[in-house]
């Protein structure tokens, strides 16, 4: 057989072509998705030593945190939900505080509440905005700025100890942290501002990032609200079970008012909403008990 004889068909050539193609975006697909979604990004490995140089009250004398958890039901028959409250009162706001799934800052550096929870000796512990599945947003926590790249309608928590719903373009964290932050979170939406359900919370989509378009609809939900300077509630409400519907974001908004706060933000929900009280969680997250693992938790020790 000679040199012409042994050349591949033209068809056959562009198929093979056409394959070696589809493998290489494949390929460059996988990866990124990899690199999106999976592998961990590192931005801050002990967050813990940055903010302990960071000089805030000192609560050593002050005295524990007041913390009150009940549960009870929102709607009835097959649109009942079962929900769980953390009533918070507190001597400074620093006693409410943040932590990052192994104390590290960055991409995609998960693990479950209950660990994140026992690693800081958290009392009460609730899933925060999971600011690792994103990589924008304000996230200023326990008094330092770990992130300035504003985005959405974002909450922050002051040293004075009162909070408010705010629009992250218009300012920066620097900003914010002169006037006086030490909490801030990026997920949303905002469901109360002075005393009011924020008008058009139903049509909000918070990411347009694969499988994220909306959080509408009956959901396990997690949400922050505050009474009072320094009196703050927890929220979890479970769903996605036979015994637990979940609630729309309006009926989240009216249960944070039916519960006194005058302004309450949506953090994370569906799977990752979690609430862990003395090291047990307390709530059905899933609506199967099976914890998700998220970048962040509040706690009160």
């Amino acid at each position: 057989m000679n040199r012409a004889t042994a050349r591949p068909h033209p068809l056959r050539r562009r198929l093979l072509l056409a394959a070696a193609t589809v493998l290489l975006v494949l390929a460059s697909v996988v990866a990124w998705a990899l690199d999106r979604y999976v592998i961990d990004h590192v931005e801050v490995a002990d967050a813990s030593a940055q903010e302990a140089a960071v000089a805030v009250a000192d609560t050593a004398d002050a005295e524990a945190p007041e913390v009150t958890v009940t549960t009870g039901t929102y709607g009835t028959g097959d649109d009942a939900a079962t929900y769980f409250v953390a009533d918070i009162v507190l001597s400074d706001i620093t006693q409410l505080r943040s932590a990052f799934a192994d104390d590290a800052f960055g991409e995609n550096i998960i693990d479950v509440p209950s660990s994140i929870a026992a690693s800081v000796g958290a009392s009460l512990a609730v899933n925060g905005d999971y600011y690792g599945f994103r990589s924008d947003g304000i996230e200023i926590r326990n008094g330092v700025v770990y992130r300035d790249e504003p985005a959405r309608e974002g909450a922050v928590i002051y040293a004075d100890g009162t909070m408010e719903v705010y629009d992250e373009t218009t300012t920066t964290a620097q900003e914010l942290l002169e006037a006086g932050a030490w909490q801030t979170l990026s997920f949303g939406p905002a469901l109360v501002d002075d005393g009011a359900v924020v008008e058009g919370i139903d049509q909000v989509e918070v990411d347009t990032n694969v499988g994220n378009h909306s959080i509408q609809g009956d959901q396990p939900r997690t949400a922050i609200g505050m009474i009072a300077a320094n009196h703050y509630v927890l929220v979890v409400v479970d769903g996605r079970s036979d015994v637990s519907a979940g609630v729309t974001l309006d009926e989240l908004a009216s249960l944070m008012i039916d519960l006194g706060a005058t302004e309450a933000y949506n953090l994370d929900g569906g799977g990752s909403s979690t609430m862990v009280s003395d090291g047990d969680v307390i709530n059905v997250p899933g609506g199967r008990g099976e914890e998700r693992g998220t970048s962040d938790i509040l706690w009160v020790g």
